[in-house]
């Protein structure tokens, strides 16, 4: 079984119009939208869940000042800073400065603070006219998105050996922070979907940086490739110095467009447009490199 990531180093350059494309052309796999702050992979495919489970994460801890004694070890090993002390109140927590570590009620001599989980968001399984997918919904500000991100590839592997499928397909979180980092780790390639911009270079960049940190295999998409073709140059020669392989490119197209407004993949627009000829070719290098149909 292999594991293909699609990521990009921001939002917008088309790395979800790319996952459902794979998803019409690929055949045994399990699809898994791992941008769980937003996402829409689903937009695309038509789901119709078939289960869904709620999913609890840590949220801040919970001081009890019948048992602080005020001793103001877990303040002074706080390193976030998160707990203050308040003359009438006792010790507080930030929440918005906590970042859930559990450090401090590990340390608190008197047992007094404790962790506490809550809902925060949900996964599902759902049936789609592409397969299988698994996705998620992590609620307004809530954090952790990184441990569902972890939950959704878990459960998609787990479907992906159910029914025997050769691949699963995740579509991944934007930028480079935990979330990318928890869909990322163990892949067998991960599909790098940049745009020809100075920032676009910038992002794929750190993107690279992230993958050589992991040791995973990176290779490149240039979308739009056309609307610019000196930054695609500029992009061309980083990689030929990087040592990163470009897969494909694919041209601006007006049926991308129209495919996304009525909520289906490139694919369904026909085979004789050029951005489906693009995605065509680089899914069939794509697969050739990971073996799979």
């Amino acid at each position: 079984m292999k594991e293909l990531t699609l990521i990009s180093g921001k939002g917008g350059t088309g790395k979800t119009t790319v996952s459902a494309a794979f998803a019409a052309l690929a055949h045994r796999k399990v699809l898994a939208d791992c941008d769980v702050d937003a996402s829409n992979l689903h937009l695309l495919l038509d789901p119709e869940p078939r289960s869904v489970e709620p999913f609890s994460a840590m949220r801040s801890p919970r001081i009890d000042p019948e048992l602080c004694a005020e001793c103001g070890i877990c303040q002074s090993q706080c390193r976030f800073d998160a707990i203050q002390l308040d003359f009438d109140a006792g010790y507080v927590i930030d929440e918005l400065a906590c970042e859930h570590c559990g450090l401090c009620a590990r340390i608190c001599p008197e047992w007094a603070i404790q962790m506490e989980d809550h809902i925060c968001g949900d996964w599902r399984i759902s049936d789609t006219r592409r397969g299988t997918l698994v996705h998620a919904r992590l609620g307004i500000g809530e954090d952790n998105s990184g441990k569902l991100v972890t939950l959704v590839r878990r459960q998609a592997r787990q479907l992906a050996e159910e029914e025997d499928a050769e691949l699963i397909l995740n579509d991944g979180p934007p930028g480079t922070g935990c979330p990318v980092t928890a869909a990322i780790t163990g892949v067998d390639l991960v599909l790098a979907i940049t745009e020809p911009t100075p920032s676009g270079l910038h992002d794929l960049q750190r993107v690279a940086g992230l993958c050589a940190h992991f040791r995973v295999p990176l290779t490149v998409c240039i979308n739009k490739h056309d609307l610019s073709p000196q930054n695609s140059a500029m992009i061309r020669d980083w990689c030929d110095g990087a040592g990163v392989e470009i897969a494909g490119d694919i041209p601006f197209d007006p049926a991308v467009h129209r495919a996304l407004a009525n909520r289906h993949s490139l694919i369904d627009e026909g085979e004789d447009h050029a951005a489906t000829k693009a995605v065509t070719a680089l899914w069939t290098r794509i697969a050739n490199r990971l073996g799979v149909a």
